[in-house]
């Protein structure tokens, strides 16, 4: 019997799924604890528009991410930060230092978990950064630090 789940179940799917199953198994279990729908051709139509629903929001996440990674690769972030001799900070710029920076020069919310740094910069300099904007679009950025 086909069902379509309304929830994840385990060894059996996840939530908007399109699956096969038992009969028995779908009448005594999934329908009455409300975690699967017959697919009766009403609720094939229903979950297909869901399904194209989700499409079309994934393309428009994917074409942002896109228009995010071309603004963010054109320009570079700078910070001021204080500093000692040879170019050594006092402190460090971690990658919440470097997402606060980036919302007030570019408008553009970073969660700063997104920031990809193997440890925060200590130096100034030139550093080139990853941020991850969406599945496997990623920007490669420029921070210039600079000593005050």
């Amino acid at each position: 019997m086909k069902v379509i789940l309304l929830a994840d179940v385990s060894k059996l799917g996840k939530e908007g799924d399109l699956v096969d199953s038992k009969s028995g198994y779908a009448r005594n279990f999934l329908f009455p604890r409300k975690l699967a729908v017959e697919a009766t051709p009403e609720n094939l139509e229903n979950w297909k528009e869901m399904k194209a629903k989700e499409a079309a929001d994934e393309a428009e996440r994917v074409r942002q991410a896109e228009e995010t990674k071309k603004l963010l690769e054109s320009k570079s972030v700078d910070l001021k930060a204080k500093g000692g001799e040879g170019g050594r900070l006092f402190g460090a710029i971690t990658a919440k230092d470097i997402a606060e920076r980036m919302d007030e020069l570019f408008n553009v919310k970073i969660d700063k978990k997104k920031i990809v740094l193997s440890e925060n910069i200590k130096a100034t300099g030139n550093h080139k950064i990853t941020v991850k904007l969406h599945g496997d679009i990623t920007a490669d950025i420029t921070v210039v630090v600079t000593a005050e």
